[in-house]
């Protein structure tokens, strides 16, 4: 059966990893539809790091492609009346990558100001799969602790961690190699995802 995923981004360092996972949905023909979501935070990470400004047809140019045949839908943080925002609106996983400090706060806490809260509220209260792709160093107390309140809620926190052991050779190979084992992590196992095989 063909899935729908919800991914987000938010204020995070770590826009590459955004642009992998969104690459890898769209490539991915499991999937039939991406509801995609962007912060204010996110856009302005995007424009530092990407070099991409501005909402409009931000996800054409994260991409690099027409949005002829795109099957990712861009939301806006602020319709918290989108169809992702209820119960009803048959969601399979959502990712949030980056998930910065602020926004694992708000999930963890019940505090869906925004869509990409009350879309992570719907998952948890739904029992559907929730990816929190947490950014943050040093964690501090309040960190740990509202990681436990969202993980005891339902969610996986997926902290960006990237591998080294697959020798990647520039910053989008250890986001892609990481964006595949999260695309693992909600049942869509990617061909070109790297296994360690031992010695």
């Amino acid at each position: 059966m063909k899935q729908t995923l919800t991914i987000a981004a938010t204020g995070a360092s770590g826009a590459v990893f955004t642009r992998e996972i969104l690459l890898a949905a769209q490539r991915d023909s499991r999937i039939e539809k991406v509801n995609f979501i962007a912060s204010d935070g996110a856009l302005r990470v995007f424009a530092e790091e990407l070099e991409i400004a501005g909402r409009n047809e931000l996800v054409s140019r994260l991409l690099g492609e027409g949005p002829a045949s795109c099957k990712i839908t861009q939301q806006s943080n602020d319709d918290i009346g989108a169809n992702i925002a209820s119960g009803s609106y048959p969601t399979d996983a959502m990712v949030v990558l980056p998930c910065s400090m602020g926004t694992l706060a708000r999930i963890a806490n019940g505090m869906a100001i925004h869509l990409i809260e009350r879309a992570a509220d719907v998952c948890l209260k739904e029992q559907r799969r929730l990816v929190l792709c947490v950014r943050e160093t040093p964690l501090n107390k309040i960190h740990l602790r509202n990681m436990q309140y969202a993980a005891d809620a339902g969610a996986t926190i997926y902290p960006v961690i990237p591998t080294f052991y697959n020798k990647p050779i520039d910053s989008n190979e250890m986001a892609r190699q990481f964006v595949c084992r999260v695309m693992a992590h909600i049942g869509l196992p990617q061909e070109d995802a790297y296994s360690w095989k031992g010695k």
